[in-house]
């Protein structure tokens, strides 16, 4: 649980006009991320990375790329996004001998939400039947789990050992912070207030910010860590705008965008997500002159 900390960007999957995975985009940009942008941490499949779309063997392949890039130089968190405790598990297994340090763990994504016991037994048996620690991205809006229960799982599933705390609402970030203590690591990905998240107390962040300014995440990160709430203050006012830009149904593609202004290769969505859209395209771009990356 203590290598679950500070800047963890949910990196990208680049895929190729003929919808395979590109291996060497995928390679350069964890290369990047490790040793120009200096992150604490990497998470791949998740929701930035499309991980909606991938199949077991694609979950898999891009964990061993990430993991033998890294090369124990930070750690590596796989997502899962399925919709059955059997699947969740089956995914866990598939990269289980690959060394990640932890699963990221979506509630299911169907329209029949679990009550909180079967929520409890779910997040078990995916402990029990992979053997790795599991965060719970708390993302999905007809599966959103409360402070409460969150920290009951937290308290009674022995292998869970944070959460990824998404949806943009600080004050149920506040009361996890508050409720959970010490006893998990959690994780902001409210990507509009990371500022702020980290004064509160979040160990750091798995957010798609991260992915598209990583640079400018890892400085605020270190600001707030040494009291420097004045420079904190002034990347967050860089930030925010950029955020605003890219968060939209298509926030992968966007992300994607802003990787492409700086050099980087994202490749392009996969179907039927559609690429950022000519308005987006010059609102990304204005954000990035606007905080002086590009």
């Amino acid at each position: 649980m203590d290598s679950i900390y500070g800047i963890v960007p949910p990196v990208v999957t680049p895929f190729r006009e003929d919808d395979s995975l590109d291996e060497e985009a995928f390679r350069a940009d964890i290369q990047y991320m490790i040793e120009t942008a200096k992150v604490h941490g990497l998470a791949v499949t998740g929701s930035t990375g499309e991980g909606h779309t991938l199949g077991d063997d694609e979950v898999r392949q891009l964990t061993q790329w990430a993991v033998e890039e890294a090369d124990g130089r930070v750690p590596v968190i796989t997502g899962i996004i399925t919709d059955s405790t059997k699947s969740a598990i089956e995914r866990g297994k598939a990269v289980a001998d690959l060394g990640p340090v932890a699963l990221q763990v979506t509630p299911v994504h169907y329209l029949f939400r679990p009550d909180d016991d079967a929520m409890v037994r779910h997040f078990e048996a995916l402990c029990e039947g992979t053997g790795l620690p599991v965060m719970i991205y708390n993302v999905v809006p007809w599966t959103y789990l409360s402070p409460e229960l969150l920290t009951r799982i937290i308290d009674e599933v022995e292998g869970v050992v944070g959460v990824k705390q998404s949806a943009g609402d600080m004050k149920l970030l506040a009361d996890l912070l508050l409720m959970a203590g010490d006893r998990a690591r959690i994780m902001t990905a409210v990507d509009a207030l990371l500022y702020p998240s980290f004064v509160l107390g979040a160990y750091g962040a798995i957010a798609a910010i991260l992915t598209a300014v990583p640079e400018l995440c890892v400085a605020l990160w270190d600001a707030c860590r040494a009291g420097d709430h004045k420079k904190a203050l002034d990347l967050h006012e860089k930030l925010l705008p950029i955020w605003n830009a890219i968060f939209d149904d298509n926030l992968p593609a966007n992300t994607k965008y802003a990787m492409k202004l700086q050099g980087r290769d994202g490749g392009v969505p996969r179907p039927p997500m559609p690429p950022s859209s000519a308005e987006q395209e010059g609102q990304v771009q204005a954000a990035l002159e606007n905080a002086g990356v590009i």
